[in-house]
């Protein structure tokens, strides 16, 4: 059976430096001793959750997408984070999907966390992103999507569940814990797949500590790793079997509401052939 090994990177983050956090992400993916075919890194992850688009953006071209293009194709992985990404005249916080082979999908976050101001600097996404490897769909999503129940939930297809893994990469304060660790477990039971929630740790810029509380999660709901206040490299694979044996067994999604989300995009298929 089908098997897929992450490998998560909860770690600390210099605040709007570029240069400084990924020189410290390369040594930590250098560092990574397991072979694995995804690695995770938080949201953000070249500067920190700044509201400061316009003296930190980059295009497609820039530094940040050229260093994830290098790693991914010198270490063989999949590399998966946010940046900060300028197109035209808005400013996007955009996860990236990046192959080996240089190729990649884009999502742009849809739900821009106004509390923070973050939907007065920055444009929201439309579309979803579920990218395909080695026979599993992987949703991909940023921090404040995780409250927004409908944006992850599974729709049916003829070949059964729309994805296999649900991946929330974050900047989540732990003042606001607790709703973390519980709504990533609800995303694992209500969409019975695996569900993986990337975050950083320590104090940003702006004097906001966070835990990190970074997870894995069975599609029961059980807690397969979490890793609190520590940075943390953690790899774990992931069982395609243990996916379809609870679908089978327990097979709620059939009896879910049907519904159609009208913006979806699906990433260039590819695999990473690990370390």
């Amino acid at each position: 059976m089908s098997t897929l090994t992450f490998t998560i990177i909860q770690t600390q983050l210099h605040w709007e430096d570029k240069a400084a956090n990924l020189k410290m992400l390369e040594e930590k993916i250098n560092g990574i001793k397991e072979k694995t075919e995804v690695v995770i890194l938080p949201e953000m992850f070249s500067t920190g959750f700044s509201m400061q688009p316009e003296k930190l953006a980059e295009t497609m071209d820039g530094e940040t997408i050229a260093w994830m293009k290098r790693i991914a194709a010198q270490k063989r992985i999949i590399l998966t984070g946010s940046f900060i990404a300028k197109e035209g005249e808005d400013y996007y916080n955009r996860l990236v999907w990046m192959l080996p082979t240089g190729q990649y999908g884009v999502y742009n976050k849809r739900h821009l966390f106004a509390y923070a101001g973050e939907d007065a600097h920055y444009a929201a996404g439309h579309k979803r992103l579920i990218a395909s490897v080695k026979g599993w769909k992987i949703n991909l999503q940023v921090c404040y999507d995780l409250r927004f129940p409908l944006w992850a939930r599974q729709q049916q297809t003829e070949e059964g569940a729309e994805y296999d893994v649900l991946i929330y990469v974050a900047n989540w304060p732990e003042r606001r814990h607790h709703a973390w660790k519980t709504l990533l477990q609800a995303r694992a039971i209500e969409n019975q797949s695996f569900v993986i929630g990337v975050n950083r740790v320590g104090n940003d810029g702006n004097g906001i500590y966070h835990s990190g509380d970074s997870m894995i999660i069975d599609p029961l709901g059980e807690i397969l790793y979490h890793k609190v206040h520590d940075e943390d490299i953690l790899t774990m694979t992931l069982q395609k079997k243990t996916l379809d044996e609870i679908r089978a067994k327990l097979p709620f999604l059939k009896d879910a509401d049907p519904f159609m989300l009208l913006n979806q995009n699906w990433a260039a298929s590819g695999d990473g052939d690990g370390q």
